[in-house]
């Protein structure tokens, strides 16, 4: 059954409301689309990020290509905000660092990975080991279907979930299928951004 869409118009507007810390953001090394290595607290620090975990072969209607799409549609009103679009970021993270290498992750994010405008970062992991203590810091959950032989399928099975995290690596908001808006996505970046020039 599908989520009722979210009714943009009922959004409170940004700064009227606050977000709670619910908890620290994990890191961990992950690789960039050159194969460089990074701690993900380092890239996540002093941005307002959404972050997001994918698969580039990932054909479930209801995961990640609902959220590329909601993340282009965020990207565009980044892209509109220059005040915003300097504090932001979006990152995307596989799932699946044995078949998403560096170079796939280049190929699939094309210029998106390179727009000066708006930082989005597309992010892998060198083994499944390296990447479960993020999907565990962040409470990802993923399963990988199983074949007939036994062996494990290429299929993934995830709950869409996106990751609001703010310039002290605190997890401010947590987005499923039923709260997965562009617009809300903005709003509370614009909310934490509102929040630091106050501090």
């Amino acid at each position: 059954m599908r989520a009722a869409p979210v009714d943009i118009n009922a959004l409170p507007a940004p700064g009227t409301y606050k977000l709670a810390r619910i908890n620290s953001a994990p890191t961990g090394a992950v690789l960039d689309t050159q194969a460089r290595t990074h701690q993900l607290n380092a890239l996540l620090r002093g941005r307002i990020s959404i972050v997001s975990f994918i698969y580039t072969y990932c054909r479930d209607p209801e995961g990640c290509p609902q959220a590329w799409a909601a993340l282009e549609q965020l990207r565009d009103s980044l892209g509109k905000d220059e005040l915003l679009a300097k504090r932001a970021q979006i990152v995307s993270i596989s799932f699946d660092p044995s078949n998403d290498t560096p170079q796939t992750m280049r190929l699939f994010a094309g210029a998106y990975a390179t727009d000066p405008r708006v930082r989005w970062q597309f992010l892998t992991t060198a083994s499944v080991p390296a990447l479960l203590p993020l999907l565990d810091g962040f409470g990802q959950d993923v399963s990988v279907e199983m074949g007939t032989d036994g062996k494990p399928a290429r299929t993934l099975n995830h709950l869409l979930k996106l990751f609001l995290v703010d310039a002290r690596l605190q997890v401010r908001e947590i987005y499923s299928i039923a709260t997965l808006a562009p617009q809300a996505l903005l709003n509370d970046m614009q909310t934490l951004r509102i929040e630091e020039s106050r501090a």
